[in-house]
């Protein structure tokens, strides 16, 4: 399936929510989304970022996106503001590359806790007040990690194969009250999430086309899905029953974190 070029007018007096909205991808999708006339709020725990981009007319929430109560103040700020919300983009993440006997406990469970339970944490959030209108947008932000599982990168490829299963189950939950859920792959980013720059790859910003035409899906569009440059991506498909691999990713010793 491929997605329809996004009408960028359409997403115009929209109410968004976008967690990890200080920097990366999620500054990028909130200062795109508000640049098309959305009303945008944006969480996340970097104050002092968040605040470069409340210059730029978003509202902001500083907050753990893996405290519930984060999420529910976000739900509840966007709905005073706003008057409802029309869509929830669950985008907070980071990386924590350790080879798995060797990583610590502690850093699995919070990258579980900001991919998977922030996730969950938000779509419980939204979830009343999009069903009160029959109508809402969610898109969980994905990663191919989930599917390759390269050494050293257990940790976030765990959570966003997890991701990946929340995605479908809150579909199929949400669909008869007209919200559409589903996953959104941006591919290799010059993000922070590298723990380095990274100029070969693509900017942040070319990510927002597939999240604005996931915002902006129609009634009857695709549900439980997931997507990567407009064009859908079948997760898992392409990797199930194969072995595992045997040595890190080229041109990097810790393998594979992000795309």
């Amino acid at each position: 399936m491929q997605l329809e070029q996004p009408n960028s007018d359409e997403i115009s007096c929209r109410s968004i929510i976008i967690t990890g909205a200080a920097s990366g991808i999620g500054r990028a999708l909130a200062l795109g989304f508000a640049g098309d006339g959305a009303f945008v709020l944006g969480v996340d725990r970097d104050a002092e970022r968040l605040d470069e981009v409340s210059a730029s007319g978003i509202r902001t929430l500083v907050g753990d996106v893996c405290e519930e109560t984060t999420l529910r103040s976000a739900a509840e700020l966007a709905v005073e503001a706003f008057g409802r919300i029309d869509v929830l983009v669950n985008n907070a993440g980071f990386g924590r590359p350790g080879r798995v006997e060797d990583l610590e406990s502690e850093a699995f469970r919070e990258t579980i806790a900001v991919h998977l339970f922030a996730a969950l944490y938000g779509i419980k959030a939204v979830a009343p007040a999009m069903r009160a209108r029959r109508h809402g947008r969610i898109i969980n932000v994905l990663s191919r990690a989930a599917e390759a599982c390269f050494p050293a990168n257990s940790a976030y490829s765990a959570a966003k194969a997890a991701l990946w299963a929340l995605t479908r189950s809150a579909a199929g939950e949400l669909a008869e009250d007209g919200v559409l859920v589903n996953g959104l792959i941006p591919g290799m980013t010059n993000t922070a999430i590298w723990g380095r720059p990274r100029p070969e790859l693509q900017e942040p910003e070319r990510v927002y086309p597939t999240a604005l035409a996931l915002a902006t899906l129609p009634e009857d569009g695709p549900n439980g899905r997931v997507f990567w440059d407009l064009a859908e991506y079948h997760l898992f498909e392409r990797t199930v029953g194969k072995d595992a691999f045997l040595a890190p990713a080229p041109g990097s010793a810790q393998g594979q974190v992000g795309g």
